[in-house]
């Protein structure tokens, strides 16, 4: 077939095959769905846990909404079940790699006692041996043939004995060798161990974490979207009611107040927009930023009622502003503000309930203002401290 005929043919074969084999590969690629499933196989879990961590950032920075959030809380769990899988597989391959290092180690063990023995044995025959000179070796010979198959043996018998030496430091290089890869392999197994205990505590965590918003949210859009407006507005108060308490006490404005003197009453100020029941929010400033007030208040043992974010410690010397102290949330990446609830932001404060009255923890100058949230005003009391101007604490949400 003349060539002109020929080319065409071969040139669709090519783009054919071509097309198959990015097919091929194109699907071989995991899905979504796949990773879902309970059953993976061992050689997908490193591409599902690449995917379901796409899809978990991918969820976290789409428009919050109820099954948004559900399903970014199933995507985390379902990664952090294969994170498990995999540090226990490699825990399992690990020590079976151990053992058959065992295994090999004891062999080489024998046989590095085989070798010595007969190493031994070598020295001593080369040491009798040495005590032929060669003016006795000629005598002793029948012939010059019987002489110079002697000199070849005594030749050869000393090449065997230098070859018997190196196989004995190469076995025990060997030796070394793999008793160092055995200790690597076992401070690996300890490691993944550690990590293991890790993302089992996680995976805790997670399950309760969506459990505790189901139960906030009952699984209602609505629901959830008047509470996470709430927050956002709450926040956007807050934010506003510190740089007017700033401005206003830096200006020198307010009035001497005492340490433990009664500044106001737990009140639920900004609800139902802002607020969705009476607690004190209790923010620490210093230089304008705000500061963990765990570090500032002294420990009483309070109560807490923060789940699942679970208790945290006090460490700093002022009386606590109400009595009897119960924690709601705590300072920072609290587990609403690692739901976005605050646009992003940490939580700025404690928020606490327990008594009625709310006293100053230290001396200094005290305001009154509030600020507006939604159809609501969110009331609160701010004292710029005597002891350290640097330090403005404010307390929102009172009557």
């Amino acid at each position: 077939m003349p060539i002109k005929y020929l080319l065409p043919k071969v040139l669709t074969f090519v783009v054919l095959l071509v097309l198959g084999l990015f097919i091929s590969n194109s699907t071989s690629a995991v899905s979504l769905e796949e990773c879902e499933k309970k059953d993976i196989p061992a050689d997908k879990v490193s591409e599902c846990i690449e995917v379901l961590s796409n899809k978990v950032t991918e969820l976290g920075e789409q428009k919050k909404t109820l099954s948004s959030q559900i399903a970014q809380f199933d995507n985390q769990i379902r990664l952090t079940q294969l994170k498990i899988s995999d540090a226990q597989a490699t825990i399992d391959r690990l020590e079976k790699e151990i053992g058959v290092l065992g295994f090999k180690i004891g062999y080489i063990t024998d046989s590095v006692e085989r070798l010595e023995v007969l190493l031994k044995q070598r020295i001593v025959a080369t040491y009798q041996q040495s005590f032929i000179s060669n003016f006795e070796l000629l005598l002793t010979s029948r012939d010059f043939s019987d002489l110079v198959l002697r000199v070849q043996y005594l030749k050869q018998v000393q090449e065997n004995d230098r070859r018997l030496l190196a196989n004995l430091q190469e076995t025990k290089s060997n030796y070394a060798n793999q008793k160092d890869e055995r200790e690597d392999k076992q401070a690996a197994i300890e490691e993944n161990k550690k990590k293991l205990l890790g993302l089992k505590a996680s995976l805790d965590t997670q399950k309760a974490e969506k459990q505790t918003f189901l139960e906030v949210t009952k699984n209602d859009e609505a629901r959830f979207q008047r509470l996470l407006q709430q927050a956002l507005a709450e926040r956007k108060a807050i934010v506003a009611a510190f740089s007017q308490a700033v401005s206003r006490l830096n200006s020198g404005e307010g009035d001497g107040v005492s340490e433990g003197s009664t500044i106001a009453l737990l009140g639920n100020s900004g609800g139902p927009d802002c607020s969705s029941g009476p607690h004190l929010h209790f923010t620490v400033l210093k230089n304008s930023s705000p500061q963990d007030p765990a570090q500032y208040l002294k420990d009483v043992s309070p109560g807490w009622d923060n789940s699942p974010d679970g208790q945290f410690g006090f460490s700093g010397s002022w009386n606590w502003p109400i009595s009897s102290p119960r924690i709601t949330q705590g300072f920072g990446m609290s587990y609403w503000a690692k739901l976005g609830w605050y646009n992003g932001n940490i939580h700025d404060g404690i928020d606490m309930t327990g008594g009625s009255t709310i006293s100053a923890p230290r001396s200094g100058k005290l305001i009154y203002g509030s600020t507006t949230c939604g159809n609501s005003a969110l009331k609160y009391a701010a004292i710029k401290h005597n002891d350290d101007s640097s330090i403005i604490t404010l307390y929102l949400h009172i009557q």
